[in-house]
C-alpha cells in the first residue's frame, strides 16, 4: 500500500490542504501547532473510521465547523484507490456523515454509505484493521517504547494475539471444556439405568406384546357383541319413537283444538264489533250527506247574492275577487272625477270674484283682453253656468260611488260568504270520502273474519275426527323393550371400553418400551462415539501444547533476526554494534562485548529509541508476514526522534538509516527536527498563518 495524495478539509488548522507523498522517505515538517500530526490523524481517519483513544471526534473537527472530510488515495497492486469519509456537527455530537462514505476502485465506486463494507473492503485490500495499523504500521508520538516497557507477561500476550498464537491457547482451552463436557456426558451414560438393564427391558417388552395380541382379539369379539346389542337398541329404540310421535301428535292436536275454539270465539266478538262498527260509520256518512246538502244550498244563496250585485255567477273564486277588485278601481276613479270637478269649480269661484272686483280699465286674468262693455258681464254669466253644472257633477259622483260601496260590501259579503261554504264543503266532502273508505274497509275486514271462522269450524271439525283416531295402549310396551336393550347395550359396551383403555394403556406401554430401548441403544453408540472423541480431543489437545511453543520460540528467532538488522542500519559503524537477545516472552535483551545482557531499562535513551525503533520494525514485518504473506510496506513515524540529540549525530543517522530502508515501500515521517528531513525523498512543509495551516514542498 502506498499513500498517493491526502486532502483535508476542516481538519484542526488546515481549511483546505493537499498532501501529496511519494514511495521512498517523506518527511513532513513544521513547528509545533503547525497541523502536522493533523495529517496523520486524517489518514487514519479516513482508513478505519474510529477515534484515537477519545470517545468524541471534536479533536478531528476544526473549531467552529459544522462538517469536514478527508479525501485518501492510494495504490495497492497496481490500482489506484480513492476513500471518502466525513463528519458532520449534529448539536454537541459529532458523528460521521455516512453520504460521504465512499470507496473507488480506478474511479469506480466498489462500496459507500455502510461502514462495515468499507472496512471488509480495505482489510481485504491491504490485510490492515485499525489495531494492527496502530499497533505495527503507525509509530504515535510518546507511544514508541509502549511495547519495550511493557511488563513481560503482557507483552507475551499481545504479541500472540497479533502473530495468531493466541488463537492455539484458545483453542487448548476451548478443546478442555469440551473435553470435560464429553467426560461428564460419558459418565451419565454410564450410569443411566436404562443401559445397564437393557435385557430387562427387551424381556418386559416381549410379555407385553403378548398380552398386546391377546387383548386385541377379545375387542374382536366384544366389538361384534356390541353392533348385535346396538342393532336391537335402534330397533326398540325406533317403534318407541313412533310411539312417543303418535303421543306427542295426540298433544299437538290437543292444543290445535284448544287454540281453535278461542280463535272462533274471538273472531265472533270480532264480527260483532265490526258489524257495531259499521252501523255506527254509516249512521256518519249519512250525517255528513246532510251537512253536505246544507252548504250547497248556502253557496246558491251566496251566487245568487253575487249575481244581484251584478258579478257573474259562473265565475271561480280566484275571478271574482277580481271582480271585487274592479270595484275599487271603479270608486277611486269616481272620487278622482269628483276631486277634479270641486277643484275646477272652486278656481272658477275665485276668477268670478276677481272678475267681479276689477275695474273697467282692467285685462282679463284668463285671456289678458281689457274688460270693457258687455265681456266682463258675458264671462261672468259663462262662469255661473260652468259652476252649476260641476256641482251636478259633483252630486251626481258622489251618488254614484255612495251606491258603488254598497255594492261592493255586499258582494264582499256574498264572496266572503261563499268562500267560507266552499272551504267547508272541501273539508266534508274529503271527510265524506274517508268514511265511506273507512266503512268499506270494515265491510271487507267482516267479510274476511266471517270467511275465517268458518275456515276454523271445518278445522275443529277435522281436528276432533284426528284425536278420536289415535290408540297409545303400545307406548308402555315399547319403553320397556327399549330400556331391556338398552342394559344389554351398556354392559357389552363398557366391557369393550375396558378391553379398550387396557389396549391403550399396553400400547403406550409398549412404545414408551421400544422409545427406551431405541433411546438405550442410541446412547450405548453415542457412548462408544465418546470414548473415541475423548482420545482424540486429548491428543489434539497435546498437540496444541506444544505447538504453541515451538511456533513462538520459532517467531523469537525470526523477530531477533529483523530487529537485528534494522538495528544494525540505524547504529551504522560509528558506535558500538548493540547485540540485541530475545527472550520467549518478546523481551528484547542487549548483549554486550564482555557477554553481559543488559536490560533495556538500562540503555540510555537514545538506545532505547533506537532499540525500540529496530523492535517496532521487525514487529511489524514479522506480523505482516504471519498475518498477509507479505511483509509491511507502509511505515508512518510521528515524532521519531524522541531522545536523540544532534550533537552525536544520532538524528541524521535515523534519518540516513530509514532513507536506506527499503523493506519498507512508503515512509512518512513528521517531525520538527530539520537534521530529520535533510534525508528524506520528499519534503513538504507546514506553516501556520493567522491560524490556519499552510502547505509548500521543499523538494
Amino acid at each position: 500500500m502506498k499513500i498517493d495524495v491526502v486532502q483535508l478539509e476542516n481538519i484542526r488548522s488546515h481549511t483546505k490542504s493537499t498532501v501529496p507523498f511519494i514511495r521512498g522517505f517523506n518527511c513532513v515538517i513544521g513547528g509545533v501547532g503547525c497541523g502536522k500530526s493533523s495529517v496523520l490523524y486524517a489518514i487514519d481517519f479516513a482508513l478505519f473510521g474510529d477515534t484515537i483513544g477519545r470517545k468524541s471526534f471534536e479533536y478531528l473537527m476544526r473549531e467552529g465547523s459544522e462538517s469536514c472530510r478527508v479525501t485518501l488515495q492510494f495504490s495497492q497492486n497496481g490500482h489506484i484507490y480513492k476513500l471518502i469519509r466525513g463528519l458532520k456537527r449534529k448539536g454537541k455530537a459529532i458523528h460521521q456523515d455516512i453520504e460521504q462514505l465512499k470507496l473507488y476502485e480506478d474511479e469506480q465506486l466498489i462500496a459507500s454509505m455502510k461502514i462495515d463494507a468499507v472496512a471488509e473492503q480495505i482489510k481485504a485490500l491491504t490485510g490492515l484493521d485499525c489495531d494492527l495499523y496502530r499497533e505495527i504500521a503507525w509509530f504515535r508520538q510518546e507511544h514508541l517504547k509502549d511495547l519495550l516497557d511493557a511488563k513481560p507477561r503482557d507483552r507475551q500476550t499481545r504479541l500472540d494475539e497479533l502473530f495468531g498464537l493466541s488463537a492455539y491457547e484458545a483453542a487448548w482451552n476451548s478443546i478442555a471444556q469440551y473435553q470435560r463436557d464429553y467426560d461428564i456426558e460419558k459418565g451419565i451414560y454410564e450410569k443411566d439405568s436404562d443401559i445397564c438393564n437393557l435385557e430387562k427391558l427387551n424381556a418386559e417388552y416381549n410379555r407385553a406384546s403378548e398380552e398386546f395380541t391377546l387383548l386385541d382379539m377379545a375387542l374382536a369379539d366384544s366389538t361384534q357383541d356390541l353392533t348385535l346389542a346396538k342393532r336391537a337398541l335402534d330397533e326398540t329404540d325406533s317403534r318407541l319413537k313412533q310411539s312417543e310421535e303418535k303421543k306427542l301428535a295426540v298433544e299437538e292436536l290437543k292444543r290445535k283444538e284448544t287454540r281453535l275454539n278461542a280463535n272462533i270465539a274471538n273472531m265472533t266478538k270480532t264480527s260483532t264489533s265490526l258489524i257495531e262498527r259499521i252501523e255506527g260509520k254509516k249512521t256518519i256518512l249519512d250525517n255528513l250527506i246532510q251537512r253536505q246538502n246544507s252548504l250547497n244550498s248556502q253557496m246558491k244563496l251566496c251566487l245568487n247574492r253575487l249575481a244581484q250585485t251584478g258579478l257573474p255567477s259562473n265565475q271561480s273564486l280566484e275571478q271574482l275577487n277580481l271582480y271585487l277588485s274592479g270595484f275599487d278601481d271603479k270608486i277611486s276613479q269616481l272620487r278622482a272625477a269628483q276631486e277634479a270637478a270641486s277643484q275646477n269649480l272652486m278656481q272658477d269661484q275665485k276668477k268670478a270674484a276677481t272678475l267681479i272686483e276689477a275695474s273697467e280699465d282692467s285685462k282679463c286674468p284668463v285671456c289678458s283682453q281689457p274688460l270693457i262693455g258687455t265681456y266682463k258681464t258675458d264671462l261672468l254669466q259663462n262662469l255661473k253656468q260652468e259652476n252649476a253644472e260641476r256641482e251636478k257633477t259633483i252630486s251626481r259622483l258622489r251618488i254614484e260611488v255612495a251606491s258603488l260601496q254598497k255594492t261592493k260590501a255586499e258582494a264582499s259579503q256574498a264572496y266572503s260568504d261563499l268562500q267560507t261554504c266552499l272551504t267547508r264543503s272541501d273539508d266534508l266532502k274529503a271527510r265524506i270520502v274517508e268514511e265511506e273508505g273507512n266503512l268499506k274497509n270494515l265491510t271487507a275486514e267482516l267479510e274476511t273474519q266471517q270467511h275465517l271462522e268458518t275456515t276454523q269450524h271445518t278445522e275443529l271439525e277435522a281436528c276432533i275426527h284426528e284425536i278420536a283416531k289415535f290408540d297409545l295402549s303400545e307406548l308402555q310396551v315399547a319403553k320397556d323393550k327399549k330400556e331391556h336393550a338398552l342394559k344389554q347395550c351398556y354392559i357389552v359396551e363398557s366391557d369393550l371400553r375396558t378391553k379398550k383403555n387396557r389396549k391403550i394403556d399396553l400400547d403406550s406401554r409398549l412404545t414408551d418400551l421400544k422409545e427406551r430401548i431405541d433411546l438405550a441403544q442410541e446412547k450405548l453408540e453415542r457412548m462408544e462415539k465418546l470414548y473415541r472423541i475423548i482420545e482424540l480431543l486429548s491428543a489434539i489437545r497435546d498437540a496444541y501444547r506444544s505447538i504453541q511453543p515451538k511456533l513462538r520460540s520459532e517467531f523469537v528467532k525470526v523477530l531477533r533476526n529483523f530487529v537485528q538488522q534494522v538495528l544494525d542500519s540505524l547504529v551504522g559503524g560509528e558506535t558500538p554494534m548493540l547485540n540485541v537477545v530475545i527472550d520467549e516472552t518478546y523481551t528484547p535483551y542487549v548483549k554486550s562485548e564482555a557477554g553481559v545482557d543488559r536490560e533495556v531499562s538500562n540503555l540510555s535513551g537514545g538506545e532505547r529509541t533506537l532499540l525500540a525503533f529496530a523492535y517496532r520494525m521487525g514487529l511489524g514485518q514479522l506480523i505482516m508476514q504471519s498475518r498477509t504473506g507479505h511483509g509491511l510496506s507502509m511505515l508512518v513515524l510521528d515524532e521519531p526522534t524522541e531522545n536523540l540529540g544532534s550533537e552525536d549525530g544520532s538524528i541524521e543517522r535515523l534519518a540516513e538509516a530509514i532513507g536506506r530502508f527499503k523493506a519498507v515501500e512508503q515512509i512518512i515521517a513528521v517531525t520538527h527536527n530539520e537534521a530529520f528531513a535533510t534525508a528524506a525523498d520528499h519534503v513538504i512543509v507546514l506553516e501556520k498563518e493567522a491560524g490556519i495551516s499552510k502547505l509548500s514542498i521543499e523538494r
